[in-house]
């Protein structure tokens, strides 16, 4: 089953930072990898990544973090989404809460570590409840 989620920067940032293959966040980034979920994005979204991948203090290597970007780019949805006047605890969260908004449906998620800073809603999930989902409806 194939589905589409919104990837919140932490969780490509635990997943990087992982020692181990079977932690969730990894899960999550090697079945984007093999096609299983499509990253959905926005411009804003991309940046961020960037951003926070290159930052010196994780010592991601440019081109892990280069061939990931580039995967999200070529593979991924980019959206351009509405504003909304949602007010989040934490507002650097808005773009990817406004790209989710966009693309909602019953196949698409927002996937973050998280969950304290997005509404409760059941598309709103940690990296581990994405994979539980995409179990079940194998």
């Amino acid at each position: 089953m194939i589905c589409y989620a919104v990837i919140d920067t932490n969780v490509l940032v635990s997943a990087l930072l992982s020692s181990k293959d079977d932690t969730a966040t990894v899960q999550v980034i090697g079945k984007m990898i093999i096609g299983e979920i499509i990253p959905i994005y926005s411009k804003a979204i991309k940046k961020e990544y960037c951003e926070v991948l290159t930052r010196k203090k994780f010592g991601f290597s440019g081109s892990t973090v280069e061939y990931l970007l580039s995967f999200i780019e070529k593979y991924g949805i980019l959206m351009e989404p509405s504003p909304s006047e949602i007010i989040l605890p934490d507002m650097k969260d808005l773009p990817f809460y406004e790209v989710f908004l966009e693309k909602c449906s019953d196949n698409a998620y927002l996937v973050t570590g998280n969950m304290k800073h997005f509404p409760k809603n059941p598309f709103i999930v940690t990296p581990k409840e994405l994979l539980d989902i995409l179990n079940q409806k194998q």
